[in-house]
This record gives C-alpha cells, structure tokens and sequence, in this order.
C-alpha cells in the first residue's frame, strides 16, 4: 500500500522526492495552509518502499498508508 503525504503538515522540504526511486512524488501547485509548497505521492506509481518516511524531517509530514483524503494533488 502506498504512503501517503499530509498537505497541511508538509513543508516542501523535498527530500522525499529527491530520494525517491521510482519518481513517484510530485510537487504540487499553490500552496498549502501553512502557506508553503507541498508535495504529493502519485499512488499508482508507488512501490512502498518507505525512502520517504525515513527521509522526511517533518514529523508527522508522511504516513505508511494511502490516504487520499489528507493529500491534496
């Protein structure tokens, strides 16, 4: 199952789409609430294999399951 990005909680740090090995996370547009870039997990592209979970130094910024209804495209 793939992992899944929390817009709000997301700083646009970037780390987890630099590290990621299948080029499934994507910047988004606009901004999210805290007023900064975000970025999201194309689930269908997704290996799951949680580079980005161990990269992230948002805390709470990544979760190991699809939540469609806390990432914002």
């Amino acid at each position: 199952m793939p992992h899944s990005i929390i817009t709000d909680t997301c700083e646009g740090v970037a780390l987890c789409a630099e590290s990621c090995p299948v080029n499934c996370i994507k910047k988004a547009n606009g901004k999210n609430k805290k007023g900064t870039d975000y970025f999201f997990i194309d689930f269908s592209t997704c290996i799951d294999c949680g580079v980005c979970l161990a990269v992230c130094p948002v805390s709470g910024a990544i979760v190991s399951e699809e939540r469609p209804d806390l990432q914002k495209v």
